[in-house]
């Protein structure tokens, strides 16, 4: 008997949320931003919108499910996003350019190869949703993205407060 392997913890097989499936996400959303270079900070707000899609006014359903406060994911996202673009960065699936206003993002030859590369129903709807934020959000500048996001992150989530409210009611 092998104690190394008794010792050993069980590999973790958590995607949700990594740096890896972050990444991946970016890839989608570089590709239908193209030939736009989007900053960090607009990148976590797509990046929201991708997955909460149904958060925003005639948007698709969301990809994922709702969730109490996920309008606070878009306050907490940075690192996780900045992780993700760095491993695609590392596997050359995207560039990083500085630029006058700061540094951007851009997808590579291989951006589109790879992500084509990928068919699953989940692939299909993040590029569809990739699309659909690209399409509603690249017109806006900085400024309006940051204050329709600013606008609206307390009440993405928040129908959960209302239901815990009327949990909470003493109905005598």
């Amino acid at each position: 008997m092998n104690p190394v392997a008794q010792t050993s913890p069980p590999p973790s097989h958590r995607l949700f949320n990594t740096p890896l499936e972050c990444g991946l996400r970016m890839l989608f959303l570089l590709d239908a931003t193209a030939p736009s270079e989007p900053d960090l900070q607009r990148l976590i707000s797509y990046d929201y919108l991708l997955v909460h899609s149904g958060d925003a006014a005639s948007g698709p359903q969301s990809l994922h499910p709702a969730v109490p406060y996920r309008g606070s994911e878009w306050l907490v996202k940075r690192e996780l996003v900045r992780q993700g673009l760095d491993l695609m960065l590392a596997r050359e699936l995207l560039d990083k350019r500085l630029q006058s206003s700061g540094i951007h993002y851009a997808g590579t030859s291989l951006t589109r190869a790879f992500i084509a590369l990928l068919n699953s129903q989940y692939a299909k709807d993040l590029k569809s949703r990739a699309a659909w934020v690209s399409q509603t959000f690249a017109s806006m500048s900085d400024a309006e993205l940051s204050e329709y996001m600013t606008g609206n992150v307390g009440r993405w989530g928040a129908e959960f407060d209302r239901v815990t409210a009327l949990q909470d009611l003493e109905l005598a």
